[in-house]
């Protein structure tokens, strides 16, 4: 796992990429976000995808809800980028739709696109 702190438009976003999942569940997304928020001072951060477990992605194991729920709770902005076109499910195309209308949660294609939107809100 390599955590950069970047800055966009005057906003110090964390950037973190890894090769592996290391965000499984809710405890784990939780550690990491306190982790990243005591080592960087940063309340924005953004993840590639592959750091995610693929459960993540099945809407219907509710570990999403879980994982973005501990972001809203702690009042941290989170971007997830990466290829999301393989997947197929309607409702999870509408999660993303609606997750991308919004202020706090975002999934974008690239790094730079995450702290575009990060820097923004």
């Amino acid at each position: 796992m390599n955590t950069q702190i970047k800055e966009k438009n005057g906003v110090k976003i964390a950037a973190v990429n890894s090769g592996e999942p290391f965000i499984s569940d809710a405890q784990s997304a939780l550690d990491w976000m306190m982790s990243v928020q005591y080592e960087t001072g940063c309340r924005r951060m953004t993840v590639n995808k592959e750091a995610i477990d693929e459960k993540f992605f099945i809407l219907s194991t509710g570990l999403a809800g879980d994982i973005l729920q501990k972001f809203i709770n702690y009042h941290v902005k989170f971007a997830v980028y990466g290829d999301f076109s393989k997947y197929t499910s309607k409702p999870l195309k509408d999660f993303i739709y609606e997750s991308n209308r919004g202020k706090d949660i975002f999934f974008v294609t690239t790094e730079e696109k995450a702290l575009e939107k990060l820097s923004k809100v």
